[in-house]
């Protein structure tokens, strides 16, 4: 993929927006191509106005929680650098679910693609539509062990992922699946 001049430089566009927060995003999928969802969702995320994709951990296979009659999921953790609100973000986040087909008929029931704002630079916010933190991802293996493998430059995080993954059952249920390319992806999606 050929970038605009001024992304391949690195200088910043007076015109472009400063993306100034880091927001973690968590990604899941059970149904069809469940890898090739991963793949469409994490380079949709970077056409988000305003947002760039900058991270993503390796995907893990992992069995579904709550509503078990349903097939396993494959889950990551993608990083993104965004200009947007956590509302705009979200926003964005829940038309690629649509785009790639999820539907919603059962609670935590099957699903082509999920994907989850877990945190957004020390923003909290508590709304009908959008918790942040995400109220569950602490309980969570197939969140968290991705999480660790991009929260490594966010010392804080990294070490709370750490200590929270030491004392939570379950962490033998999630399983690499594959190392992630995202910039193989992305560039193969735009062709």
């Amino acid at each position: 993929m050929t970038l605009p001049d001024d992304r391949a430089s690195g200088a910043i566009s007076p015109l472009r927006p400063q993306l100034d927060k880091e927001a973690y995003i968590a990604l899941g999928s059970n149904l069809g191509q469940r890898e090739t969802y991963l793949q469409d969702a994490v380079y949709q995320l970077g056409l988000i106005p305003d947002t760039e994709v900058v991270r993503v951990s390796d995907i893990y296979e992992t069995e579904p929680i709550g509503y078990a009659d349903q097939g396993s999921f494959l889950n990551m953790v993608a990083v993104v650098r965004t200009a947007l609100s956590p509302s705009a973000l979200h926003g964005g986040m829940k038309e690629i679910e649509d785009q790639l087909g999820r539907v919603r008929t059962i609670l935590n029931g099957p699903r082509t693609v999920d994907l989850d704002l877990l945190l957004m630079d020390g923003v909290e916010i508590d709304t009908p539509v959008l918790t942040v933190p995400h109220p569950r991802m602490w309980e969570r293996a197939f969140v968290l062990i991705p999480l660790s493998d991009v929260a490594g430059g966010q010392t804080g995080l990294a070490a709370a992922v750490a200590e929270r993954l030491g004392v939570l059952d379950g962490k033998e249920g999630v399983i690499l699946w594959s190392n992630f390319n995202w910039r193989s992806a992305s560039e193969r999606s735009a062709n």
